[in-house]
Parts: structure tokens; sequence; C-alpha cells
């Protein structure tokens, strides 16, 4: 099965400017230590809790953002990384709903259409999951979307989770729930890294997460992704992908 949609171009750009480094290391999930091509050597905040295969090998590109508050500890944040294949990866993970919200303000599906508002980090009706988007259309009817971010590449196939997922796969099981009480409901992978073409589920990392998702588009849940163009001033959403399940 192929699901696509079609393409946009939507920004997203970075505050200040990212300084250039290389890597020397990430470890205990949240660290990652940079040389600057200043000759300064940093530890900077990863924010990515995944197991970022493929994403943090020394001697990578880094590029980084400083701190905007002084009483932070660590000054710096990693934001993005370039293989010596000059792939682009996006390593914050968290600017992965910052797109999707621009994705869906734009209409960028027809499920995006026609909205009232658009809130972020809501709660199901029974109150058992949180989802990253709530979206009230004009006629007052729901869609809840879930964003992943995508960062796991084999070649030009990208795959989604990098790691076993308990909380992904119930966040899947609550779309399925609610798209079969009659509920839209959208699962949106945000592809940050430039060398993938086309998605998949990692079936062979988590098999249970794989089920849930084959589960979910039968219930009715829409599965879509987008690519992104990333570079040291911006993020662009530049192309719609396949998802292939």
């Amino acid at each position: 099965m192929i699901l696509m949609f079609y393409n946009v171009i939507l920004p997203m750009q970075f505050t200040s400017p990212l300084l250039r480094g290389t890597l020397i290391r990430r470890y205990k999930r949240f660290f990652a230590d940079i040389l600057l091509d200043s000759g300064e050597e940093i530890t900077a905040h990863c924010p990515n809790t995944g197991a970022m295969t493929g994403c943090a090998e020394p001697g990578f590109t880094a590029y980084v953002s400083p701190a905007n508050n002084p009483k932070r500890k660590l000054k710096f944040t990693w934001e993005m990384a370039v293989t010596p294949q000059q792939q682009w990866i996006g390593v914050n993970t968290q600017h992965a709903n910052t797109l999707a919200n621009e994705a869906i303000a734009q209409g960028i599906h027809p499920l995006f259409e026609n909205l009232q508002t658009i809130r972020r980090e809501v709660k199901s009706p029974d109150g058992q999951s949180r989802f990253d988007f709530c979206l009230t259309q004009e006629t007052g009817s729901l869609c809840y979307v879930e964003v992943k971010s995508v960062t796991l590449a084999e070649g030009s196939q990208g795959y989604f989770p990098d790691a076993v997922t308990t909380r992904g796969t119930k966040h899947v099981l609550g779309l399925a729930e609610l798209a079969r009480s009659g509920i839209s409901t959208c699962l949106l992978f945000c592809v940050q890294h430039s060398a993938i073409e086309q998605v998949s589920v990692a079936r062979h990392i988590d098999p249970s997460y794989a089920d849930a998702v084959v589960d979910a588009v039968a219930a009715g849940v829409q599965i879509l992704a987008v690519g992104c163009k990333m570079s040291e001033e911006k993020i662009t959403i530049n192309q719609t992908l396949p998802v292939i399940l």
C-alpha cells in the first residue's frame, strides 16, 4: 500500500545564526560534545531522546544554536548533523511539531482545510492519551493529529521508529480508537533526513508498533509524510513522500 498527497513549500527560519562544528560524541542521550570551527569545544544539549542511529557519528558536521536563556546550564542546542555524503539531518525533534503546525495551517491536505482552530497538546476525549494537535473544522468536527520525526535512513528508505516505542504504539492505538468512533485522525511523519525518499514503519525494530499502524489504517486513520530541505538558516517542508505499508 502506498499513501501520498501533494507537494508543499513551507519554511521554518532559525531565530539566530547557527554555529558550525564537528561532532566529537553524543552520550547520556542529552549531551553532545562538539568542536566548533572557532576552536572552542562545547557541550550542547541534544534534544533527541531516540537511538539516533546513523545520525550521531563522531566526525559528522554539527550545527548548534546559542541558548536564549542565560540561566540555562548548557549554552547551546544541537540542531543539525551533516554526514560526509552531505546528507542533512535535523536532530532536534522538537522542530517536527513546529513544521507540522505550519503545514496544517497552510492546509496541505484536504483534512486540514477550512479549519477554525488549531490546538496543541490536547487530551483525547477519554483522557487516556495526549495528541500533538486537535483541529476544529468550520463544521465543528474534530481531527486529532500525532506527529513523528523520522531520521532513521537505510539508503533512501526512511523508517519509524528507530527504537521500540511503547508510547508511540499507545498513540497509534488511540488514533485508531477515535477513528472507529467516527472522529478524523491523522499520523503525520515529518522526515528530517535529506536522503530519505519514502517512509515505512520499522517492523524489524518494533513489530508491535507496525501492527498498530496497520490496524490504524484499517480503522480509517490517515497516514501522511512530508520531507524537508535543511540548511544552517532554515528548514523547509519542500516535498511530500510516499508512505509504504
